[in-house]
C-alpha cells in the first residue's frame, strides 16, 4: 500500500486529488471564514466551556479554575472529595500540560499510568500552568480542573492510557471530515498525531474506520495493544455529528475542528474547539478536503440548512460505506 506521501508526491498531484495545503487552509478558509474577534472563544478552554454551557452543549463538568498562586495553595479545598479529575491549561495546545488523576490516597495522587505524584507535585504543575509554561506564546494562564472522562468501553484496546477523541472538521456548519485520535506509548498517552498518536479516518455516513495511520504511514493494528483498527466503529455517530455541527451555531466560526469524546455514562461531550485545525485528517482518510469544502461553498442556500439538515447532507455526500 502506498503511503500518503508516495501517492501525492508533488504539489500538482496534491491539487489534482483535492488535498488542501497549509496556505490554502490559512488564506481561503481560516482567514476568510473565521473572524479574528472570535478566536478567544476557542483559544481559551475556559471561555469555550462557558460558551458551551450557556448554549446547552454537553461538556466535561468544571470543578474549579486556578487563577492565582493563592488558589494553588487552596487546591485541596477546591478538589473537595473528588478523587478523579483532570488539570489542563486554559490556553494550552497539543495536549501539553494535561495531568489526569484517576485515584487518590492520603499522601498521593495516582496518574492514569499508575504513577504516584505528591501534593507538592500537583501544586508545582499548577504553578507552571499559571506561569505560561504550556500556553500559546508563553503567556500567563489559568488552570482548569475538570471531572475525569470515563471513555466508552467500546474503545477498550484502541488507545494506550489516554482518552480517545473524535476530531470533526466543520465548515459553515457542515461536518466534512472526521477521524479518531488514539494515544500510544510513543505519544505519552496523548491524542497528538505529531507525537506519535494514531489517526483513524472515519466514514461520515456510518462512523466506521476508513484507514489508520501513524506518522503518516498506514497501519492496521494499534502499535501497543495490537487491536485491529479497521474494526473500529464510533457509537452514537449521529449524536457526534449533531454535536459537531451545532458548534458552528454556538461559536460563529466558519471553519473549525471540534474535538468530541464519548463518556461511558454521559455519551458524546465537547472537549474543545480549534480555529486552526491541522491537515493530517486528510492523511487518515486518504482523501482531500477541498472537494467537500467547495461543494458546500457552491450551495446557493447553505445558510438555510438546519443542524439536522447539515448532518444529513454530510452523511449523504461524504460517506464511504453504506
Amino acid at each position: 500500500m502506498l503511503s500518503f506521501k508516495e501517492r501525492y508526491a508533488s504539489p500538482l498531484k496534491l491539487t489534482h486529488y483535492g488535498i488542501m495545503g497549509m496556505n490554502q487552509r490559512n488564506v481561503n478558509y481560516i482567514g476568510r471564514y473565521n473572524q479574528r474577534r472570535l478566536y478567544p472563544l476557542v483559544d481559551n478552554k475556559l471561555k469555550t466551556k462557558e460558551m458551551a454551557l450557556s448554549h446547552g452543549v454537553t461538556t466535561p463538568k468544571l470543578l474549579g479554575a486556578i487563577r492565582s498562586q493563592q488558589d494553588v495553595e487552596h487546591i485541596l479545598d477546591i478538589l473537595g472529595e473528588h478523587s478523579e479529575f483532570c488539570i489542563k491549561p486554559a490556553q494550552g495546545s497539543g495536549g501539553k500540560g494535561i495531568l489526569a488523576i484517576t485515584g487518590r490516597t492520603e499522601n498521593a495522587f495516582i496518574k492514569a499510568s499508575g504513577q504516584s505524584v505528591t501534593l507538592h507535585d500537583v501544586r508545582r504543575h499548577l504553578s507552571n500552568i499559571l506561569a505560561g509554561l504550556f500556553s500559546l506564546g508563553g503567556k500567563p494562564d489559568i488552570a482548569l480542573i475538570e471531572a475525569l472522562i470515563h471513555f466508552d468501553p467500546v474503545f477498550n484496546g484502541y488507545s494506550y492510557e489516554g482518552v480517545p477523541d473524535t476530531r470533526v472538521i466543520v465548515f459553515q456548519g457542515f461536518p466534512v471530515m472526521a477521524m479518531m485520535r488514539l494515544s500510544t506509548a510513543a505519544s505519552d498517552g496523548k491524542a497528538n498525531l505529531h507525537q506519535g498518536a494514531v489517526g483513524v479516518g472515519i466514514c461520515m455516513r456510518t462512523g466506521r474506520a476508513v484507514r489508520a495511520v501513524q506518522h503518516n504511514d498506514p497501519i492496521k493494528f494499534h502499535p501497543d495493544t495490537e487491536k485491529d483498527l479497521y474494526a473500529l466503529r464510533v457509537p452514537h455517530w449521529m449524536e457526534v455529528l449533531t454535536l459537531a455541527a451545532s458548534c458552528y451555531n454556538m461559536s460563529g466560526l466558519g471553519y473549525i475542528g471540534t474535538d468530541i469524546v464519548l463518556d461511558r455514562d454521559l455519551g458524546p461531550m465537547l472537549l474543545e474547539l480549534n480555529a486552526r485545525p491541522g491537515l493530517a485528517i486528510q492523511t487518515a482518510n486518504n482523501a482531500g478536503l477541498l472537494p467537500r469544502l467547495r461543494l458546500i461553498e457552491a450551495l446557493p442556500d447553505r445558510t438555510h440548512y438546519t443542524v439536522a439538515g447539515r448532518v444529513d447532507f454530510a452523511r449523504r455526500h461524504f460517506g464511504v460505506f453504506d
